[in-house]
C-alpha cells in the first residue's frame, strides 16, 4: 500500500491545487478560523499595493473547513518545494489534525501566515478590506477574482464561512454602486 501526506487547503488550494494528488476530501481543522488578514505582494497585489488573501487565525471556539489532498510520498518533496514557493509570502508549514467530513481523522500539513509575518495586514473594518480587495491586482490576477473564486468554491462544497461571504456580498454591492 502506498503511503502519503495530507495537505490541507483553505484558500486558493481549494479551487486551484496545482499539485499531484491521489485523493481529496473535505476536511476541517479545529481551533482555527479563515480570515482575509494576510497581504499578497506576489500574487494578488504588488509590494506597494498588496492584496488581501486568507490565512488561518487561532480561535479555540472555531473550526475551518477546506479541502485535503493526499500526496504520495514519491512526489511529496517536489510538492512541498512547489508549495513553499507558492506560499513564500509569509506562510509557514504547520502540522494539524484533519477531521474528514465523511468520518475519520489523520495528521496533515497546512500553510499558515502567522500574525507578525512580513506581509501581515491583520484585521481591518470590513468595508476597508473590501475596498483593498476591489482595487488590488497582481501577477496572479485581480484580488476580487480570488474572493469570488473562494466564495464559489466554498458554496460548491457546502462550506459556510460568514467572513468570506460577507466580504463577497459587500464587494458585489460596491460594484453595483460603481
Amino acid at each position: 500500500m502506498m503511503s502519503g501526506v495530507w495537505v490541507f487547503g483553505y484558500g486558493s488550494l481549494i479551487w486551484r491545487p496545482d499539485i499531484a494528488f491521489r485523493e481529496r476530501r473535505i476536511a476541517r481543522v479545529r481551533g482555527w478560523k479563515r480570515r482575509f488578514w494576510q497581504g499578497s505582494h506576489d500574487h494578488r497585489g504588488v509590494p506597494h499595493a498588496p492584496g488581501r488573501v486568507v490565512t488561518l487565525v487561532p480561535d479555540p471556539d472555531e473550526s475551518c473547513e477546506g479541502m485535503a489532498y493526499l500526496v504520495d510520498d514519491s512526489v511529496a518533496e517536489a510538492t512541498f518545494e512547489g508549495l513553499d514557493h507558492r506560499e513564500k509570502n509569509g506562510y509557514e508549514r504547520h502540522a494539524v489534525r484533519l477531521e474528514f467530513r465523511t468520518g475519520g481523522a489523520c495528521d496533515g500539513v497546512v500553510y499558515i501566515a502567522p500574525a507578525g509575518n512580513r506581509a501581515w495586514l491583520g484585521p481591518a473594518p470590513e468595508d476597508a478590506m473590501v475596498e483593498q480587495i476591489r482595487r488590488s491586482v497582481g501577477p496572479s490576477g485581480a484580488n476580487i477574482e480570488y474572493l469570488r473564486e473562494l466564495g464559489a468554491a466554498l458554496r460548491e462544497l457546502a462550506i459556510d464561512d460568514p467572513h468570506v461571504f460577507t466580504l463577497e456580498r459587500m464587494a458585489l454591492e460596491a460594484e453595483g454602486r460603481g
